[in-house]
């Protein structure tokens, strides 16, 4: 469904009532650009911290538009065992509704533009019938204006006569002026002595407007009602009306009820993004990072400086997201998928082992034929994007214990997924955590080099040849990390450049060190994290978000962590021995920022007890299956997918298939491109900067 400015308010309680009785929303974003300065190679580097891509993004992407917004609402039919779908279109501009409402500035990136035009877009529908929006604070300010322009009048005696800039008294009128004011006044005192009940002003200024208020209000302070209105040319005039002082009374009523109704207008497309707030449903993206921050940005509030504010803020707009993109980067999807791109992974989602769910369009709605590919529409998009979300978490049903051929969107097996949002071309630190602390990893091997602008990359090849194959990661035109492929020969590289004179040559940790001792000499606090997985904030969070003027709240409160929480999801540790062979090979070793004393094992916490989860799973894998049977693990421990089994299946002990996982079809090894693993304890086979997987 198309939803522009001329039938939003028509569609709203449609929207209300998909979001409302969806099981999880799929949404996509299409913007006026991408990068106002670095190309895109530059503003996502492969080294990346997450702290530098989330800055790098806010300074170079937030005044770009995001001017269509997919939603795709996803129910499940149990009965039938198929979704039912609601896909909407939503276009979006941020036109001013009066002279006080924000007038927003945004830039365009015209090879965003061209691509959009080439696949077909609608830039009239953008511009012309586009939604407006206000986000929080914009909303207040109107609204506080808003009062204060009541407030003005009701303390001033007549209402009718207030302009918001206008003195109590009639005030001097400039001589330039007098004889238009005189004009007036005697077109009023005409419409007294004639039939007529209302005369137009010719449009004028605003000072003449603020002139002929002053006037009548002093001359005839009763029997009149004035207003100023505006042309569809959106020229300013003054009607000027006969009325009693009951219908005077009724027209202000009127008036405040139409301001109140402009006001909601103009606060637009942000009730949608309050309604997908709160409700708390599951919102699936595909490399979303962009799609969160424009969201925030535009419809909520403007971006944090620091990262783990924006995490704090995500969390309370969006509870619970998933990033379609990371999760097919990550296992048990890794090997057996080789292209991530949407477009591309939807197709690759349609093949063995995976199946296609099965959709169909809610009466009322069109419906989408994923054969003609309808890309870079934000409604398709999402309705693509959710597919393959379904697909995935259905095919991880297949490990289950009798096999589940459906996986809700609330199922622990999706919880190692949610809120972390894919990274994009960053070496080892494959996601953003939302909901923690983020990656860690060890860069013992990398250097960091400055050296004249004039040098290109082949320079900094040759600079360290004799070093083998090295990575070369640029930052700016006289900066750029080199990634050695043994961690030894970085003390070596230090020692030859010592007496250099054209570049000079640090290690990661001494450039990690300067930019830190930056951020404190310009006034940045350093933020820690709790006990509990959250950062410490340097302001007092409110336990509750209240309710928005419009009558919806504005998001979630940080959640409760009393009962029972995920800590932050820990990647494989290697055991001393594999540390000391990963160094030696230039490997980098991936640590959290707090860990457990039982390396390896991921843990739920249960009112202050660590239960262990997912570690034997994730270590078990084999060549002839992702996951096999696990033994000599505490009977006690319970898996997330083995409490999808259900409490029936938990509590009969006696049935020992029950607690076995599934071991993932033979044929699955045999697919093109799939990495080997050696199995009899020999170590992993895989490029030089694989990356951490989620489980």
């Amino acid at each position: 469904m198309e939803v522009t400015r001329t039938n939003f308010k028509d569609s709203l309680n449609t929207v209300y009532s998909a979001i409302e009785e969806a099981d999880f929303l799929a949404i996509d974003g299409e913007f006026s650009g991408i990068s106002d300065g670095p190309n895109v190679s530059a503003l996502t580097n492969g080294l990346d911290t997450p702290e530098e891509r989330y800055m790098k993004l806010k300074k170079h992407s937030m005044d770009f538009l995001l001017f269509q917004f997919g939603l795709c609402t996803f129910t499940y039919d149990q009965a039938e065992s198929k979704y039912v779908i609601k896909t909407f279109n939503f276009y979006i501009f941020p036109k001013p509704f009066n002279r006080t409402s924000p007038d927003t500035k945004f830039i365009c990136q015209s090879s965003s533009i061209d691509f959009l035009a080439s696949q077909g877009f609608d830039f009239n529908k953008v511009f012309r019938h586009g939604i407006p929006y206000l986000n929080q604070e914009e909303e207040v300010q109107l609204r506080e204006q808003y009062e204060e322009r009541r407030s003005q009048s009701n303390g001033s005696g007549n209402p009718s006569y207030i302009s918001p800039n206008s003195n109590k008294g009639p005030g001097s009128i400039p001589e330039e002026h007098r004889e238009y004011i005189g004009r007036v006044v005697e077109k009023v005192e005409s419409l007294f002595t004639t039939s007529e009940k209302t005369v137009d002003l010719e449009p004028c200024t605003g000072f003449q407007r603020k002139l002929i208020y002053q006037t009548l209000n002093s001359k005839f302070p009763k029997g009149l009602h004035v207003e100023t209105l505006e042309t569809e040319k959106k020229e300013r005039y003054i009607q000027i009306s006969k009325v009693d002082d009951e219908e005077r009374k009724r027209r202000e009523r009127q008036k405040q009820e139409r301001e109140q109704e402009e006001l909601n207008d103009a606060v637009g497309f942000s009730r949608v993004i309050h309604a997908i707030s709160k409700s708390g449903k599951l919102v699936v993206g595909h490399n979303m990072l962009l799609d969160v921050m424009h969201t925030i940005h535009q419809f909520y509030c403007v971006l944090p400086e620091d990262l783990n504010d924006f995490k704090e803020v995500t969390q309370c707009v969006f509870p619970r997201l998933l990033d379609t993109k990371l999760m097919a980067t990550t296992q048990p999807f890794k090997e057996l998928i080789n292209i991530t791109s949407l477009a591309e992974l939807q197709k690759q989602l349609k093949e063995s082992p995976f199946k296609s769910p099965k959709v169909v369009t809610a009466e009322g709605f069109p419906s989408y034929d994923t054969a003609q590919e309808q890309l870079h529409e934000a409604g398709y998009d999402a309705y693509i994007t959710g597919l393959c979300f379904i697909s995935m978490a259905n095919y991880l049903g297949t490990f289950l214990t009798p096999p589940r051929a459906h996986i809700p969107s609330q199922s622990k097996l999706i919880q190692p997924f949610v809120n972390k949002l894919f990274l994009m071309r960053i070496i080892d630190i494959p996601y953003l955590n939302i909901s923690g602390p983020d990656l860690q990893p060890k860069r013992d091997h990398v250097l960091y080099v400055t050296f004249p602008k004039e040098w290109k990359t082949s320079d900094l090849y040759q600079l360290f040849s004799a070093f083998g194959n090295i990575q070369v990661s640029w930052i700016d035109d006289t900066s750029a990390f080199v990634s050695l492929s043994q961690t030894d020969q970085v003390q070596i590289a230090i020692n030859t450049s010592r007496y250099a004179e054209s570049y000079r040559i640090q290690t990661y940790a001494e450039y990690v060190q300067g930019r830190q001792q930056v951020r404190e000499s310009q006034g940045h606090s350093t933020q820690s994290w709790d006990e509990d997985g959250w950062v410490k904030p340097h302001y007092t969070s409110p336990s509750t978000v209240g309710a928005g003027p419009t009558g919806y709240s504005y998001g979630h409160s940080r959640p409760s962590l009393g009962k029972r929480c995920v800590s932050p999801i820990q990647e494989e540790q290697p055991t001393d021995g594999e540390a000391q062979r990963s160094h030696a090979d230039g490997w980098s070793a991936y640590t959290h920022s707090h860990t457990h004393s039982d390396t390896g094992s991921k843990k739920i916490r249960t009112d202050g007890v660590c239960v262990r989860t997912y570690a034997g799973v994730v270590d078990s894998r084999t060549s002839e299956g992702w996951m096999k049977t696990q033994s000599g693990s505490d009977s006690s421990s319970m898996s997330p997918i083995q409490e999808e089994v259900g409490s029936e299946a938990v509590d009969d002990a006696s049935d020992p298939a029950l607690g076995e996982w599934q071991q993932q079809p033979s044929t699955n090894q045999s697919k093109k491109g799939r990495k080997k693993r050696k199995t009899d304890g020999a170590e992993t086979t895989s490029s030089l900067f694989d990356v951490p997987e989620v489980w």
